[in-house]
């Protein structure tokens, strides 16, 4: 049974809601214990009652704020769409008001002054919730959280949104935690040169804006014209793409010292080959192609 007690609610109402929803017999015996503990101070919140509980329990709960709370989890490098599905998914809130939360930029104004919305600093990890927690509690959690963790990484100035930005593709392109400074090195290498970065994870981003994407790239996704689309336009995107974890933004800040600018899946996947020249890197495409080729080959028909 969960009571929700709203903020200036008096003692009478408290135990009326009490025995209407069954948690105690009479309301009067709540009264009661309220005059023997007069300066207790009844708190308000979401509270859980599962089993059978004396009125004197059931008062003190209350008294010390005994708020029901559960457990949200967002994962690394999920972005604020994936972040909306599952808070609506899980009935704890509508997709569409984290969504409109999460454009609120003044909580971040001070590290990113030209951010479109919170995208990559709501930090990936798990929150203690209440049902009663609005949109914006959550992406200021989320936010302050991401301040702790970048403060604990970044220990001399830098370009906050560039690097969040960078360690966001990051994320996206490898669930490995030893690739990530290679993907790194990739990334910057490309960027010193002057090269495209050419990340299939912006076109899906840029797709996913543009209400778009229908779960592949399509032709259309790489020669889109979006900002944020590395295809097409040269440089970091304008802003991250997901919400990268500790690991992806260490690896944004010290990336592995390589001379890698192509990178494609192996064969068995989960992994990556990486290449310093075109011709090694069109070998391992080939490479890739074959075992893809093969894997489906090898399944029994339907």
């Amino acid at each position: 049974m969960f009571i929700d007690i709203e903020h200036g609610t008096g003692t009478r109402s408290i135990a009326e809601t009490l025995e209407q929803t069954g948690v105690i017999s009479h309301a009067w015996q709540f009264l009661a214990v309220r005059i023997i503990r007069p300066y207790a101070s009844l708190q308000a919140g979401e509270y859980h009652f599962d089993h059978a509980a004396s009125v004197f329990q059931v008062f003190d709960r209350i008294a010390h704020g005994d708020v029901y709370h559960f457990d949200f989890t967002a994962p690394e490098g999920s972005n604020v769409f994936d972040i909306a599905r599952l808070l609506e998914e899980q009935d704890i809130m509508h997709a569409d008001d984290f969504l409109r939360a999460a454009m609120n930029t003044a909580m971040i104004q001070d590290l990113s002054p030209k951010a479109k919305s919170l995208e990559g600093f709501l930090f990936p990890s798990t929150y203690r919730m209440t049902h009663a927690m609005k949109a914006v509690d959550l992406c200021r959690m989320m936010t302050e959280e991401f301040r702790k963790r970048w403060k604990k990484l970044s220990d001399s100035p830098r370009d906050v949104n560039a690097m969040v930005t960078l360690a966001s593709l990051i994320e996206k392109e490898t669930g490995a935690a030893d690739e990530r400074p290679l993907i790194a090195s990739v990334f910057t290498n490309r960027l010193s040169q002057g090269m495209k970065l050419e990340c299939d994870p912006t076109t899906i981003y840029a797709a996913l804006l543009e209400h778009r994407y229908k779960g592949v790239i399509h032709r259309s996704d790489l020669d889109s014209k979006n900002v944020y689309n590395t295809y097409q336009h040269e440089g970091l995107p304008p802003g991250p793409i997901a919400n990268p974890g500790a690991g992806a933004l260490e690896a944004a800040l010290h990336p592995a010292d390589t001379k890698f600018i192509f990178f494609v899946a192996k064969p068995e996947g989960g992994r990556h080959q990486f290449s310093t020249t075109l011709a090694q890197h069109e070998q391992a495409v080939r490479e890739y192609r074959a075992g893809a080729h093969a894997t489906v080959a090898s399944k029994p028909a339907r």
